[in-house]
């Protein structure tokens, strides 16, 4: 039986999507035409589209009864997670032409690396690239050429990115093929000990090297529970990837066959299939509602509080933190990945896994079985299953009833916690997000006097000239996406962390982000409306009290009078170099972070 909450969610959501669901759908519907894509087009633009293609392929594509498969790519060699991309549109093409159908690499997108950008100006343009590579998504499908699509792409705002990009082609069907995650390095909680050293001068450069080096260390994606393997959980659990098949390593013999099945369940709901499910009526609601759920019972990535809401607008689905908060008092918190816990994915995926979650949450009625997946027949039941090689072939079998490691992957009746771990706080500063899953109760609620910050690099001078030994809120503030593209404040996390350690009581307060590595700090992110856009925050001056109490649901300024004083000018220093003046058009389009900081109008 599905939860009262969930149902009074959902039917919130549906009623408020009504209009701009409906529109999306005769959009979708409109852009469906019987047979396949290709019989549209002209002689000349056929022969452009195939003119590469050798024989074989040009003799199919000539005729009417073979599907063709658009391959969208995000493969660079530079970043882990989508090294093992680099063979798959050989072994796509195969596996196509086994079918009887084609594959055609329609286009790369971007990826860039938040690891390798954190606190560097290359990450501003971090959350602009999920729209651009939204963008060329739309360019890579816009030939007309195909028939379905497979999406290539792991980390922070690539999938997202691709979702949204692929949704506006919502008229074919879509399967995302995963590369997974790299095997396991150094404990988390010792490269989290060697950054903390190193903030405060106990380490140098040589041995915080020598600890990264460890821990990020091969192909695949970095196994701790940030926003790359938040994404391979949120396409899972909404359908879009093959059940099982989120956290299987590269490189291996199950992995190849995944990509293979990938690219025959996506002929299977092809247009010339008797099966055809387009992306755009697969993804729905309760579809949406189940990616709520998954991020919440896992402890992800905060991040989706604003990619979500993206994707979902590109449904013409409305969610918004209301939801999620609403959600987040009864989905209990079934994980401990770091920074969570000490564990990592693959821990996680011993333990048992997508299967276990999935089985877990059903159970509990806390999600959707109701709808359609790519897996085919069964709901989301189907994804209680997980994959073994028979041979060549794969075999989905029932994934396990119980844990194999419960301080990893916990059972329903004794989660890590009764609460999702994400609170909406509102108040006379605005709307912000916090994660608090990783934060210990004691440090839940913090009311001490605001520090003005307006680059995070401040925050680390001051900490190290010894003024921020005491208890403040550090509030940081021009970091929105009109202001800098709302870059992630990695750099914050350490400092904080070691003031409260040695027994401060710190937050932190911010419109920009923190996130999916956020952990033990409290931090109230995403702030709206930001600084730039005439937010409250931008009246704050050193001293101001400010309460954030997590429990309760409270940001606020305690003496009022502060919201009647002008706001602060913004410095700037944001607008070129590295590229960033490229996207002086994004930062004067984009809308807030509870609509999705997105430029594409959804």
């Amino acid at each position: 039986m599905t939860h009262a909450k969930l149902e009074e969610v959902t039917a919130r959501v549906v009623a408020r999507s009504e209009t701009t669901r409906q529109a999306y759908l005769e959009k979708i519907r409109g852009a469906h035409r019987p047979g396949v894509s290709r019989s549209h087009l002209s002689c000349g633009n056929l022969a452009h589209g195939f003119a590469a293609s050798d024989a074989d392929e040009k003799a199919t594509l000539a005729v009417d009864r073979a599907a063709n498969f658009a391959i969208v790519s995000a493969y660079n060699d530079m970043l882990s997670a989508h090294q093992p991309f680099k063979g798959y549109p050989d072994q796509i093409k195969r596996a196509a032409r086994q079918l009887g159908a084609v594959a055609q690499f329609a286009g790369g997108v971007p990826a860039m690396c938040d690891g390798v950008t954190q606190g560097r100006e290359g990450m501003e343009l971090s959350l602009f690239s999920r729209d651009t590579i939204a963008m060329a998504t739309a360019v890579a499908l816009s030939h007309d050429m195909f028939d379905g699509m497979l999406c290539l792409g792991v980390c922070d705002k690539i999938v997202p990115g691709l979702a949204i990009g692929a949704l506006a082609f919502g008229h074919l069907p879509c399967v995302f093929v995963p590369a997974g995650p790299m095997e396991s390095g150094l404990p988390n909680a010792e490269k989290g000990r060697i950054r903390q050293l190193y903030a405060e001068g106990k380490v140098g450069r040589k041995e915080l090297l020598e600890a990264e080096s460890q821990s990020y260390h091969s192909p695949g994606t970095c196994t701790f529970y940030g926003t790359a393997n938040s994404n391979q959980m949120l396409m899972e659990i909404m359908g879009l990837q093959l059940p099982g098949s989120s956290f299987v390593n590269p490189g291996t013999p199950l992995r190849e066959a995944l990509t293979e099945a990938a690219v025959a369940r996506l002929n299977a709901i092809s247009p010339l299939s008797g099966d055809f499910l387009p992306m755009g009526e697969m993804i729905n609601e309760k579809s949406i509602i189940n990616g709520i759920v998954g991020l919440l019972a896992t402890g992800g990535s905060t991040n989706h509080t604003i990619h979500l809401i993206a994707i979902a607008r590109a449904a013409g689905v409305i969610i918004n933190w209301q939801d999620m908060a609403e959600l987040s008092e009864v989905v209990p918190l079934l994980c401990r990945i770091y920074p969570n816990g000490s564990a990592d994915v693959n821990h996680f995926q011993a333990a048992g896994g997508m299967a276990l979650l999935i089985r877990e949450l059903l159970d509990a009625g806390l999600l959707h079985d109701d709808v359609a997946t790519v897996a085919g027949e069964g709901g989301l039941a189907r994804y209680c299953e997980e994959p073994f090689l028979e041979g060549r072939d794969i075999d989905w079998r029932p994934g396990p009833d119980k844990s194999l490691d419960p301080e990893v992957l916990a059972a329903k009746a004794a989660p890590f916690s009764a609460h999702g771990g994400l609170n909406l706080l509102t108040g006379n500063l605005g709307r912000a997000v916090i994660k608090t899953s990783a934060v210990k109760p004691e440090h839940r609620v913090v009311r001490a006097p605001a520090v003005i910050f307006e680059d995070q690099n401040e925050v680390k001078a001051r900490f190290d000239a010894g003024e921020l030994d005491r208890d403040f809120i550090a509030v940081v503030r021009f970091q929105g996406p009109k202001a800098n593209g709302m870059p992630e404040l990695h750099k914050l996390t350490p400092v904080l962390g070691v003031l409260q350690d040695r027994g401060f009581k710190v937050a932190l307060v911010t419109d920009g982000r923190m996130s999916g590595a956020s952990g033990k700090v409290p931090a109230a992110i995403h702030l709206t409306p930001e600084a730039l856009d005439g937010g409250p925050i931008a009246k704050l001056r050193d001293g101001d009290m400010i309460e954030l109490n997590a429990p309760e649901g409270v940001l606020r300024i305690e003496d009022e009078s502060v919201l009647d004083r002008p706001v602060a000018n913004y410095a700037g220093g944001h607008q070129s170099g590295m590229g960033r003046e490229l996207f002086a058009g994004f930062r004067q389009l984009v809308n807030s972070a509870e609509e999705g900081a997105s430029v594409l109008g959804s």
